[in-house]
């Protein structure tokens, strides 16, 4: 089995991982935060030390500033739905997930003004487009940090430095970037950085989070959810202070013990080395991939300029039939279709049919990606064939 579908969830998981969700479930197991007992105290203590990873990792300052939900998704979700009022105006790209598309276009039937910069066809965005759609009504700037389509790297830092110009927010999806490329909230002027935990920070499902930086106003900022937080329980409104007024209800801590260990994975190997692995396979994915006829690619086409994601067709085929023969006939794992990112597929030009996505991780290795290269040969070779022979004969032979 070769599994190339870590822009989806990462797989395999480092071993501390499962070892640090058994040691929970087997030894703690309690709420934390919900009571006095050193079980539950433990359970705290596990949860907090996920905060101090990952403020580590992102050099945040206050772990406390760190706000833990099941996913992205629910952090994206917080951070436009508790920022946006009707008559706000939002910019934003094309190239991003529906994760970010579908909250905004909700919000946009509310009364919340939207613009989304067009990206090239290979996913770039220029900052300068974005600084010309600022109006005065603006408030908020949201951009993934690389496509989940091309894996093409949005200028993060020139957006985040525009943004603090004009006295604007910077909401940046890390989905496919926390734990495979560099990031500094500090540095990259981010103020907002929604983050999952079940891709490149090898944690589980059901696990993610939303920074929250200095800059924004929590008397403005609304939680999605209202409920226990085990803090200040003689009152019957919510706190309000960090964490606690966005983090209600039992947390998923057996997840977070998880997320914790995958996270310290990450800083014991680095980035940079995760990410220089990564570039090394993208690499040899490439100059594959753009050696064999009938297959397009898309995206950058260079690892300094993307992700571990690379997105391409087969001529005369559907990605649908390509994944599915990739799966059955060579037991490679990849997706097809439009990773629920229509927007960025059009901007590539794959819209409705997509494409097919190989999407690398850290415990790939070169030798998968020239078993990968092989199939992909033999695949194209044979829609090449069964194009000509639905070609007149006097057509192919003039």
């Amino acid at each position: 089995m070769i599994y190339f579908d870590n822009a989806a969830t990462s797989f395999p998981k480092p071993p501390q991982v499962a070892e640090a969700i058994s040691h929970f479930l087997l030894h703690i197991g309690a709420n934390p935060g919900r009571s006095g007992h050193r079980l539950s105290v433990e359970a705290g203590r596990i949860v907090y030390e996920a905060r101090e990873a990952l403020a580590q990792l992102f050099n945040i300052e206050d772990p406390l500033r760190i706000v833990f939900g099941h996913n992205v998704t629910e952090a994206l979700n917080l951070a436009l739905r508790g920022l946006l009022r009707p008559g706000d105006h939002v910019i934003t790209s094309s190239m991003e997930h529906n994760s970010v598309m579908r909250p905004l276009r909700a919000l946009e039937r509310r009364g919340v003004e939207l613009s989304v910069i067009f990206c090239s066809p290979e996913g770039f965005l220029n900052p300068t487009d974005v600084e010309k759609a600022i109006r005065p009504n603006t408030r908020l700037i949201v951009i993934n940090h690389a496509s989940n389509v091309t894996g093409t790297i949005l200028p993060v830092r020139e957006v985040g430095k525009i943004a603090r110009e004009h006295g604007l927010l910077l909401l940046v999806d890390a989905a496919q970037t926390a734990g495979a490329y560099p990031i500094d909230v500090e540095a990259d002027f981010i103020d907002l950085l929604a983050f999952t935990g079940h891709k490149s920070l090898f944690g589980p499902m059901g696990t993610g989070g939303l920074y929250i930086g200095p800059r924004v106003p929590l008397d403005e900022f609304e939680p999605l959810k209202r409920g226990g937080t085990g803090s200040r329980s003689e009152f019957e409104e919510q706190p309000d202070f960090l964490p606690d007024k966005y983090e209600s209800g039992t947390p998923n801590a057996v997840g977070l013990a998880g997320l914790a260990a995958g996270v310290r994975f990450v800083l014991g190997k680095s980035v940079g080395e995760i990410r220089r692995h990564e570039m090394e396979l993208t690499r040899l994915l490439l100059e594959g991939l753009a050696s064999i006829e009938g297959v397009t690619l898309y995206g950058p086409r260079d690892p300094s300029l993307q992700t571990a994601t690379v997105s391409f067709n087969i001529a005369g085929m559907e990605p649908s039939e390509v994944a599915l023969k990739l799966d059955e006939e060579y037991g490679i794992m990849c997706r097809p279709g439009l990773h629920c990112a229509p927007s960025a597929h059009r901007t590539i030009g794959t819209f409705p049919q997509g494409t097919v996505r190989f999407s690398l991780g850290f415990f790939n290795t070169p030798e998968e990606v020239e078993k990968s290269l092989e199939a992909v040969r033999a695949i194209a070779g044979k829609a090449i064939s069964r194009g000509a022979e639905k070609i007149p004969h006097k057509k192919r032979f003039p």
